[in-house]
């Protein structure tokens, strides 16, 4: 897959395009990105995702404090999983916003992307406002010559998967739904700074993780977790938090690797959450809270053993 901006993209071969912003890449967009892969084999079509940055909502109710699933960069590593040819990205500006939903087709799909068949989930809306539908598209395709494929919800445990619902399982710490539902470990990305050194006094040496500001954030605790690292699974305990047992009260996120000596200062890692293990608690000295996270340790390593029987 060949990611980038819809400004250089100058192929003209005809296509096949699905439109979004595709936070989360959830097993709802999977479900379309497959019908265009399969779309794309079957009519000799070169397969397009095309996305929007930074996220519409950010631009339409000034609201820069949106929480993401995904960054451009995590989105970009789940979709080379898939069989697509090209990721297009259009900046999303308030003069884009504007465009008639008829401009967006002719300006965007049909003269930049030479769309010939456009596959659409059935709640989509695009144009000014977001005035139109899938209606108004199958009437386009009418005029300019497409094909219009409407995919339906996707349906797991009788609940309609969304951004949406899985957000909220993440901020809630319900990671089991959570993933179920994105279909792959939920991941945080960010860059190992250095930390106060606390880990490392109380038998926990840890990586302090810093995250892109528009990543949302799960709530503070401690989660078991799990690092690719030179293409091996680290597993660890991660804890979100403000480090209530002590009087600087700084928000942090804190890596405990399992059996792992590596520095990874200044490196960008990739943690994937699979459970949350408790809440944060203030604990009277430092001493009670190395004992916790030993019982938090053990709890770990009792799930590694679950999930190694599963794998």
């Amino acid at each position: 897959m060949i990611s980038l901006s819809i400004d250089d993209y100058n192929l003209k071969v005809p296509s096949v395009v699905t439109v979004g912003t595709f936070d989360g890449i959830h097993l709802g967009h999977q479900k379309l990105i497959n019908k265009v892969s399969q779309i794309s084999k079957a009519e000799n079509l070169k397969s397009i995702i095309l996305s929007f940055y930074p996220h519409p909502k950010i631009i339409l109710n000034n609201n820069p404090e949106i929480s993401l699933i995904n960054t451009l960069d995590e989105k970009k590593e789940i979709l080379k999983k898939f069989d697509i040819d090209f990721f297009v990205l259009k900046k999303f500006t308030k003069d884009f916003s504007r465009l008639s939903p008829l401009e967006f087709v002719q300006d965007i799909l049909i003269n930049k992307l030479n769309v010939k068949h456009i596959v659409i989930g059935y709640d989509h809306h695009f144009g000014r406002n977001r005035d139109a539908s899938v209606l108004e598209l199958k009437r386009f395709s009418n005029i300019l010559d497409f094909k219009v494929t409407e995919v339906s919800a996707l349906i797991k445990d009788d609940i309609s998967v969304s951004s949406t619902k899985i957000r909220d399982y993440i901020r809630n710490g319900d990671f089991k739904s959570a993933n179920k539902y994105l279909g792959y470990d939920f991941i945080l990305t960010g860059s190992v700074g250095k930390g106060l050194g606390r880990g490392k006094i109380l038998g926990f040496p840890t990586a302090n993780i810093t995250l892109e500001t528009d990543k949302i954030k799960p709530g503070n605790g401690v989660y078991f977790v799990y690092s690719m690292i030179d293409n091996t699974i680290i597993y660890g305990m991660m804890n979100i938090g403000l480090n209530p047992t002590f009087k600087d009260k700084s928000p942090s996120i804190e890596i405990h690797f399992f059996n792992f000596k590596e520095d990874l200062y200044n490196l960008e890692v990739s943690i994937c959450i699979i459970e949350k293990i408790r809440d944060e608690i203030k604990f009277t000295n430092a001493d009670q809270l190395a004992a916790q996270l030993e019982i938090d340790q053990k709890k770990c390593f009792e799930l590694i053993s679950i999930v190694k029987k599963t794998t």
